[in-house]
């Protein structure tokens, strides 16, 4: 009998799986994507994230074109990303490029786009989206959710460039004013396979005490 992966078994082969199949995913899946999510702590513990699962086709069409839009900004022959990283060997950055433009061609075919979504203080929209402590209580939620993804089989990369036109996303959504997008969140099961994540060295990344001597 199959078991489940350890937790770090999970946290150590999550990769940002952006080509993902057209089959249906089970609603029960699905809805326990989000209860993992929604287990996640929020500040005063305010419980206020909120989740949509986008299937309907029609709905998902309106999606991906404001989402490839963006997406040809950024990635696109003249986009802004940049073309390379001191850590990334250009190779893979250019295959990473290549997915992104891939999903923003096919996300109308991905089964299920989950909005992850915080529910604000009227009033609050736009000052709490600038402040310091904009989606500090989403972000968790979002990473148990890739990580429940995961151990399910599922395939799942959060990203917020189909959010660039926010009034238009929240308009498609029917959103209340008090409920703002964060990221949207393609899942379904993946072309292609769970390995391991490549990552700079831990020791590049951290310090104790204190980040320099004086």
């Amino acid at each position: 009998m199959a078991t489940d992966p350890g937790i770090f078994d999970v946290i150590y082969s999550t990769r940002a799986m952006r080509r993902l199949k057209p089959d249906p995913v089970p609603e029960d899946l699905l809805l326990r994507l989000i209860d993992a999510a929604h287990q996640a702590p929020s500040g005063s513990n305010a419980q206020n994230g909120r989740w949509l699962v986008v299937r309907d086709p029609e709905q998902k069409q309106r999606i991906a074109a404001l989402n490839k839009e963006a997406v040809l900004v950024y990635a696109g022959p003249a986009g802004t990303r940049a073309p390379a990283m001191p850590h990334q060997d250009p190779a893979k950055r250019e295959r990473q490029r290549a997915a992104v433009l891939w999903q923003a061609d096919n996300l109308h075919e991905v089964p299920a786009i989950v909005f992850a979504c915080l529910e604000l203080g009227a009033g609050r929209g736009d000052s709490f989206m600038a402040g310091a402590g904009a989606g500090g209580s989403i972000w968790p939620g979002v990473q148990n959710l890739l990580l429940a993804a995961r151990a399910l089989g599922l395939g799942a990369a959060p990203t917020t460039l189909g959010l660039r036109d926010r009034a238009a996303i929240k308009a498609i959504l029917n959103l209340p004013e008090t409920i703002e997008p964060f990221c949207l969140i393609p899942v379904g099961y993946p072309q292609g396979r769970f390995g391991p994540v490549t990552r700079r060295p831990v020791e590049e990344v951290m310090r104790w005490d204190r980040w320099s001597d004086l």
